[in-house]
């Protein structure tokens, strides 16, 4: 029997099957300090113990993209190892706060399957779930990613493409969010002095900075946070493929925007919810990252009067500025655009 495993490919997979992901991870103040040093994000609560002290949470919680990574590396060797390249996001929820010192697992399930024209590859839909150490759920979230196939004259053995809701009800948004003290927050602190009221719907948001990636960044965003997709890290491998280079993890793109987003949207400190997401293009090293944000929609939260909710979208571009907020031309993306993100953040009120 063979010891080593070369990961699950497209013919591999079941509807319906569970997962239970290997290695257990303990979140620590070290792996906080390489996640900013990676991508330099400023939002105060993640950021100072102190700051948020002064607003109901018992420490500075783990940034949620950081969360995020952590439980999509777990699933990564059993689900996207033979990854062409992870597609999109659905239905993604924090469920509750990370603080360093807990430990995340993680659990997938094949929710769908289908097969590409090509015959060379297949999308399998996954719903994973992050747990901590004392069996709370922390975050769940559905993704679907391009898989090679070992054989291409396999095929799978049903093919279903799931249905998946546009948006999470922002009803159900804030469990990971303790009572802020809005007496506490300190704009000045934070950066900004924009708070709920301030934002209106249809808001179109130039983050402005810009920011370069280079190969050694994301090789160690991917170490960091346990993935081991062939496509991030094998330049050996992926020099024999179609692209011929090394794919930035999709994540790293979403962490660099989410840090440029500081400006303009520097109070908006928790992300809550995950509607959608679209990797349009890939992302190669020496290329710059800007990014743009539009405000979807705005929600109060039932019994809640200290915090609201934004629907942002979050586009990403490389190399070309975003004053102009490119996204579409006609039914395609823009050239450039290389991330569509819809996302739920609270902001105080």
């Amino acid at each position: 029997m063979a010891k080593t495993s070369a990961g699950r490919y497209f013919e591999d997979f079941r509807i319906g099957d569970v997962i239970r992901h290997a290695v257990p991870r303990t979140v620590t103040t070290g792996d906080v300090a390489l996640y900013t040093a990676l991508y330099g994000p400023r939002f105060a609560v993640q950021s100072s113990d102190a700051f948020a002290q002064a607003i109901g949470y018992p420490r500075s919680p783990i940034d949620d993209l950081l969360v995020f990574h952590l439980v999509f590396g777990k699933t990564v060797p059993d689900i996207s190892l033979n990854a062409v390249a992870n597609l999109g996001y659905a239905e993604g929820r924090f469920l509750a706060t990370v603080y360093p010192g807990d430990t995340l697992t993680a659990t997938s399930e094949v929710i769908g399957l289908k097969e590409n024209s090509s015959r060379r590859t297949g999308v399998v839909y996954v719903r994973s779930t992050g747990w901590r150490q004392d069996g709370t759920k922390v975050l769940d979230y559905v993704r679907w990613v391009m898989v090679n196939k070992r054989d291409e004259a396999a095929r799978p053995h049903t093919e279903l493409v799931p249905e998946l809701a546009t948006t999470v009800d922002p009803a159900s948004l804030g469990a990971a969010c303790p009572t802020i003290h809005a007496a506490g927050w300190d704009f000045g602190l934070s950066g900004a002095p924009h708070r709920f009221d301030d934002y209106a719907v249809g808001e179109k948001i130039d983050h402005v900075d810009g920011m370069t990636v280079e190969d050694a960044e994301h090789q160690l965003s991917t170490r960091l946070y346990q993935n081991t997709a062939k496509v991030h890290f094998n330049h050996f491998a992926q020099v024999r493929t179609r692209i011929g280079r090394r794919l930035i993890y999709g994540g790293h793109v979403i962490s660099l925007a989410r840090a440029l987003s500081y400006n303009g949207l520097a109070n908006v400190f928790h992300v809550a919810a995950i509607n959608s997401g679209a990797h349009v293009s890939p992302l190669f090293a020496g290329d710059t990252v800007f990014a743009w944000s539009e405000v979807l929609g705005k929600a109060e939260l039932p019994g809640r009067s200290d915090v609201g909710a934004l629907r942002l979208r979050l586009v990403a571009t490389k190399d070309r500025t975003c004053e102009e907020h490119p996204l579409r031309a006609g039914h395609d993306y823009e050239p450039g655009v290389i991330l569509d993100l819809d996302y739920w953040a609270l902001i105080p009120r």
